[in-house]
C-alpha cells in the first residue's frame, strides 16, 4: 500500500483513506484513487476538491479518460455528463447519477471517505415520489421510448404525485435500442432500462403492446386500438420513427426484414445463421448489421445507394475506410447502386435484383433505408407536423397545442448549436434530455432544451463517436490518419466547426461537445492549427 492510501476506519461503518497531497491536482485535473478498494474519482475545480464515482452510469466507461470543463466531466465513449461536486447526471445517455463523496483537506493531505454501506455502488438513483393516492391529475406519455422514461423519472424527481401512463406498442418496457443493431442476440432481461418493480414502487403505469389511433385536444381524451379511451391533463408525444419499409416487388416477400424491435433483432440473428444475407442501406442501422452478421451468414452483401457508405453524414474518406474495414471481414459491397426486384421462390427470398442488372443469391434481406416519423395518429388532432411528418416544438418541446408536448425522434426541433435551426435527430441521447426538459416544462419549470447532439457508431468493435450537427457542410478538416483507423474530422461551415467525429481519439469529441455545450464557436482556424492545445487533450 502506498503512503497516500493509509485506511482509518471511523466507528460510524465508514472508510476514510488519504488518497493524495493537497499539492498533487491543480485545477482542472482529474486523478483515479482507491479508498476501500475502490475506484473513486477524485476531482480539483476552483481550488475544491470532490469525490465522485469513477464509472460512468451509462456503460461503466471510465471517468478519468472523459473531458473535464468546468464543474462537470463527460464520458468519452458516448457523450454522459455528471456534476463532478454532486454526481447529478446532467447530460445523457444513462439514466443514474454517480455516488459523491465526502471530502476534506487537513495539513496538506486530502481525504475521502465512503459509508461502508456504499462500497460497491456504482450508481445512484435520484430520490422519487410516487401517485399520491386518489390523485385525478393525469400525464400520458405515448411511447416506450427513452423519452418518455426520463419525462416520467424527471417527473417523480420533481415531487409530481400525479398519475402517469405510458402507452406503448412494444412487448417491452423501455429497452436498450441502440444495442438491438450491435449485438443482436440479446436476453431481453439484459436491455430493459427499469426493473418492472421499479415503475411499481414509483407509481408510474406502463401499458404494453397498446396503441393510440387519435388524439381529442379539445375533449383532452386519446383513444387506443382497442377502442377504449383515456383522459390526460398533459400529454407527451414521444411515438419515435419506424423503420421505411422497401417499396420494390417482392418487399413483401418472407426473409424480407426491418430492425425495429427486439423481436426483429433476435429473428434476424436466428435466420441469418449460416445464411446468405443482404443489406439494402449502408448507412449506420445497416453498417452495423452487416457487421454484427460478419462473421455469422455465410456471405454478406451491402446494397448502397452513393459511392461510399456513410457520405453524406461523415464524408467518403470515412466511409471508403469503413467499406474497407468491412471488406477484410469479407463483406462485399454493391455501391451506386437499387434494388429493383427482389425475387422469391414459394413464397420465400431468394434472388435480389439491382438496377444494374446484377443479381444477388439471398437467403434473408435487411432493410436499412431511413425512418418515417410515428405521427399518423395525429391526423384531425390540430397538432402540426413538418413536411417528412415531424412534430414541431418550440425550445420548451411545447407543440402548437396547449397542454400537449413531443419529445425524442418523432419531433423537429429548434437545435441551439445550429443558431435554433429546427432539425429532427435520431439520437438516444438528446431523446432522453428532451424527455427530461418536457417534464420540467409540465410542472412550469420553464427550461429550453439546449443540448449538444452527440452519437456513437460500433462496427468490428470499432466504435466512431460524433457530435455536433454537420449537415450542409462544406469541408472535412482531418487529424490523424483515416487509413490508419486513427483519427479526428472536423466538419467545417461558414468557417465555423459545425460538428466532429473520431476513431481512437478519445476524449476529443466529448471535450469538442463541452465547448459547443458552453456556447463556444470553434473556428476553421482552430481546426486546421498544428496546435490542437486548445482541446486540451
Amino acid at each position: 500500500m502506498s503512503q497516500h492510501q493509509q485506511p482509518s476506519h471511523d466507528e460510524g461503518g465508514e472508510v476514510t483513506e488519504v488518497v493524495c497531497q493537497e499539492s498533487d491536482l491543480k485545477d482542472g485535473q482529474m486523478k483515479e484513487v482507491a479508498v476501500g478498494g475502490q475506484k473513486v474519482l477524485l476531482v480539483r475545480t476552483q481550488g475544491q476538491y470532490s469525490a465522485v464515482g469513477s464509472q460512468c452510469s451509462h456503460y461503466n466507461a471510465p471517468l478519468i479518460k472523459g473531458a473535464l470543463v468546468g464543474d462537470r466531466v463527460r464520458c468519452p465513449f458516448h457523450g454522459a455528463c455528471f456534476n463532478v461536486r454532486t454526481g447529478d447526471i446532467e447530460e445523457y445517455p444513462g439514466l443514474d447519477c454517480l455516488p459523491s463523496y465526502k471530502v476534506k483537506v487537513k495539513d496538506g493531505k486530502v481525504y475521502v471517505t465512503i459509508d461502508k454501506k456504499h462500497l460497491g455502488l456504482t450508481k445512484r438513483v435520484r430520490e422519487m415520489c410516487s401517485v399520491a393516492p386518489g390523485a385525478k391529475h393525469t400525464v400520458l406519455l405515448i411511447g416506450g421510448g427513452p423519452a418518455s422514461l426520463l419525462c416520467a423519472e424527471t417527473l417523480r424527481q420533481n415531487c409530481y404525485e400525479g398519475q402517469i401512463i405510458m402507452v406503448t406498442k412494444d412487448t417491452l418496457p423501455p429497452f436498450d435500442k441502440p444495442k438491438l443493431s450491435k449485438a443482436m442476440n440479446l436476453d431481453s432481461g439484459s436491455i430493459v432500462l427499469r426493473s418492472t418493480d421499479f415503475y411499481q414502487q414509483h407509481g408510474i403505469e406502463v401499458w404494453l403492446q397498446k396503441e393510440v389511433v387519435s388524439v381529442n385536444p379539445a375533449g383532452k381524451e386519446v383513444k387506443l386500438s382497442d377502442g377504449t379511451s383515456q383522459h390526460y391533463d398533459q400529454l407527451l408525444i414521444s411515438t419515435g420513427c419506424r423503420a421505411r419499409p422497401l417499396s420494390c416487388p417482392g418487399a413483401d416477400l418472407t426473409g424480407v426484414k426491418l430492425l425495429q424491435g427486439y423481436e426483429d433483432a433476435r429473428e434476424i440473428h436466428s435466420s441469418c445463421l449460416g445464411k446468405k444475407a443482404v443489406v439494402i442501406g449502408t448507412s449506420f442501422i445497416g453498417m452495423e448489421v452487416a457487421s454484427y452478421l460478419s462473421d455469422k451468414a455465410a456471405s454478406v452483401c451491402m446494397v448502397g445507394s452513393a459511392t461510399y457508405p456513410y457520405e453524406r453524414s461523415l464524408g467518403p474518406e470515412i466511409g471508403r475506410m469503413t467499406m474497407q474495414m468491412m471488406q477484410e471481414k469479407n463483406v462485399t459491397f454493391h455501391m451506386n447502386e437499387s434494388v429493383t426486384e427482389i425475387r422469391g421462390e414459394n413464397g420465400k427470398v431468394k434472388e435480389v435484383v439491382l438496377r444494374s442488372g446484377t443479381i444477388l443469391e439471398a437467403d434473408v434481406v435487411i432493410a436499412g433505408i431511413g425512418v418515417i416519423p410515428n405521427s399518423d395518429f395525429l391526423a384531425g388532432s390540430g397538432v402540426e407536423v413538418d413536411s417528412k411528418k415531424a412534430v414541431i416544438v418550440d425550445k420548451f418541446l411545447k407543440t402548437n397545442v396547449a397542454d400537449v408536448f413531443s419529445a425524442g425522434d418523432v419531433t423537429a426541433f429548434p437545435l441551439t448549436v445550429r443558431g435554433d435551426q429546427r432539425v429532427n435527430i435520431g439520437h438516444w441521447q438528446m431523446s432522453q434530455a428532451q424527455g427530461k426538459v418536457a417534464a420540467l416544462n409540465m410542472l412550469k419549470k420553464p427550461t429550453k432544451i439546449d443540448s449538444v447532439p452527440f452519437f456513437w457508431t460500433v462496427l468490428l468493435g470499432k466504435s466512431i463517436r460524433y457530435t455536433g450537427y454537420g449537415e450542409g457542410h462544406t469541408e472535412i478538416i482531418f487529424k490523424g490518419k483515416v487509413e490508419e483507423r486513427k483519427f479526428l474530422a472536423f466538419y467545417i461551415k461558414d468557417d465555423v466547426v459545425v460538428a466532429a467525429a473520431s476513431l481512437m481519439f478519445d476524449p476529443a469529441v466529448a471535450r469538442l461537445a463541452e465547448l459547443m455545450a458552453t456556447g463556444q464557436t470553434i473556428t476553421k482556424a482552430q481546426a486546421q492549427a498544428e496546435d490542437l492545445s486548445w482541446l486540451q487533450m
